[in-house]
C-alpha cells in the first residue's frame, strides 16, 4: 500500500480549486443554515430585504435630492436610491458577514479539517438571495414609473458578478486578518461607512465638484454603480476604459484575496 504523504502548501501556492469544489456542500450547507438563521422567529420575515433598503432609500431621497437638491440623473429619485443600494447592499452585506465569519465559527475551524475558506465565501449566500428578492422589487418600481431598462440590462448579470467578486476578494482578506487582529471588526464598518458616503448611491457623479472627482474616478464600487444605472435606468453608457476595469479589477481583488487567505490559513488554528 503506498504512502499517502501530506505536505503543506508552498509560499505563493494558489488555493486549490480542487478542495473547493470537493467541498461544494459544504458551502450550500454554511449559506442554508445563515439563511434559515436570520429570518428565523422574525414577524416579518424575508418583508425585511425589500423593507430595510426601501426605507434607507426614501430617508437617502429626503435628504439628499429634497434636502441638499442633488441631481439624480434625470431618474425619479426613489429608483435611482434603490438601484444604488441594490448594488451596494450586494457588496456590503458580503463583506460585513464574511469579515467575522472564522472567528464566530472558531471551535469548527480549529477542531474540523475542510477548506477555510468555504466559511467566508459561504456567507455570501444568503446576501445574493436577499439580493435577488429586492431586483424583483426594483423591476416593480421600473414599471411603476414607466422607465424602460434599455439592452444595458442584458449585461447586469456581469455587473453583479463583478460585485460579489470584488466584495468577496475584500471580504476573504478580512476575515483572514481578524483571527489575528480583533481591531478589523472595528475597522471593517467604519470603512464601509465611509465608502457609502463616498460613493455616487444617493446623487448623480455630476453632482460631484471636478477636484474632487479623481476619488471618485478610481473607486471600483463607482464604476459598478454606474453600469448598474446603465443596466437598469437606461443612462448612457461608461466609457470602455471603466467598463474593462470594471471585469478586471474585481477578478484580480479576488484572486488576490483567495492568495493571501490561503498563505495567512495555515496560522488560524493556532491564533483564533
Amino acid at each position: 500500500m503506498a504512502n499517502i504523504v501530506i505536505t503543506p502548501p508552498g509560499r505563493f501556492a494558489f488555493p486549490k480549486v480542487a478542495q473547493l469544489w470537493e467541498g461544494r456542500e459544504v458551502l450550500y450547507r454554511f449559506g442554508a443554515r445563515d439563511v434559515t438563521l436570520r429570518y428565523r422567529q422574525t414577524l416579518l420575515g424575508v418583508v425585511w430585504v425589500v423593507l430595510q433598503p426601501l426605507l434607507m432609500a426614501v430617508i437617502f431621497t429626503l435628504v439628499f435630492q429634497k434636502v441638499a437638491h442633488l441631481p439624480s440623473a434625470g431618474v425619479p429619485g426613489l429608483v435611482f436610491v434603490f438601484t444604488g443600494l441594490l448594488a451596494w447592499n450586494l457588496f456590503n452585506g458580503i463583506i460585513t458577514r464574511a469579515s467575522s465569519s472564522l472567528v464566530s465559527n472558531r471551535d469548527l475551524v480549529s477542531k474540523v479539517f475542510f477548506p477555510r475558506m468555504l466559511v467566508p465565501l459561504a456567507t455570501s449566500y444568503s446576501t445574493i438571495v436577499d439580493f435577488f428578492v429586492s431586483l424583483a422589487f426594483l423591476f416593480v418600481l421600473l414599471v411603476v414609473y414607466g422607465i424602460n431598462p434599455g439592452v444595458g440590462i442584458l449585461l447586469s448579470p456581469v455587473w453583479t458578478a463583478m460585485v460579489i467578486l470584488l466584495a468577496a476578494g475584500a471580504g476573504l482578506v478580512a476575515s483572514a486578518l481578524m483571527v489575528r487582529y480583533r481591531d478589523i471588526a472595528y475597522v471593517v464598518p467604519f470603512a464601509l461607512q465611509f465608502l457609502l458616503y463616498a460613493s455616487p448611491i444617493a446623487y448623480s457623479i455630476s453632482a460631484v465638484p471636478s477636484k474632487y472627482r479623481v476619488i471618485y474616478d478610481v473607486n471600483p464600487l463607482t464604476w459598478l454603480l454606474q453600469e448598474f444605472q446603465w443596466a437598469f435606468l437606461h443612462q448612457p453608457a461608461p466609457p470602455i476604459w471603466q467598463i474593462v476595469l470594471s471585469i478586471v479589477v474585481p477578478i484580480t481583488v479576488f484572486v488576490g484575496g483567495a492568495v493571501i487567505f490561503e498563505q495567512m490559513e495555515r496560522g488560524f488554528a493556532d491564533v483564533i
